[in-house]
């Protein structure tokens, strides 16, 4: 976006968001796969980028992927593991993900809710066992679950506007 300014051009910022992370209205989250939703705080059309929140109720999982570019993730609540690494985030801990590292996300049977922000750029780029493609989400499908959603429950497709930048 540029804007002429006394026989300039300059680059006019996007809009900053502002949102409380964790909404009170439950129908913000939007439903990923069972026991797994995300709260979408920012969806970058410019960059491909997004951030959210990821939750997982009574012990979900998020599909073995892998991520084109780097991951950064700090856990709010709960704790969360990789099936393929022996470490576990807590609560309070930062996790960096390097580009092409495959992982399955699981939230152990003990641990009621799990909440953790995502900073991520480019894909998810979803394998199976033999590590064959079987789906990708990038911000457009992230933009086209959420208007799909909030039209479900009432918040309207261009609820989802104002976090799209």
């Amino acid at each position: 976006m540029y804007q002429a300014m006394k026989g300039s051009t300059h680059v006019l910022a996007p809009h900053e968001i502002a949102v409380t992370a964790i909404p009170e209205d439950e129908r913000v989250w939007v439903p990923q796969a069972p026991n797994v939703w995300f709260r979408p705080l920012m969806l970058n059309t410019l960059q491909g980028q997004w951030c959210n929140l990821l939750r997982v109720r009574r012990a979900g999982v998020l599909s073995r992927h892998l991520h084109p570019s780097p991951v950064h993730g700090f856990v709010l609540k709960g704790s969360w593991r990789y099936l393929e690494h022996d470490w576990v985030a807590t609560e309070g801990s930062y996790v960096f993900e390097p580009p092409g590292e495959i992982h399955t996300l699981v939230v152990p049977d003990d641990v009621p809710e799990m909440i953790t922000f995502f900073n991520i750029s480019g894909c998810m780029y979803y394998v199976d066992q033999d590590n064959k493609h079987v789906g990708f989400e990038d911000v457009f499908t992230k933009i086209d679950m959420c208007r799909k959603h909030y039209t479900e429950v009432g918040l309207g497709a261009d609820y989802v506007d104002q976090f799209v930048r």
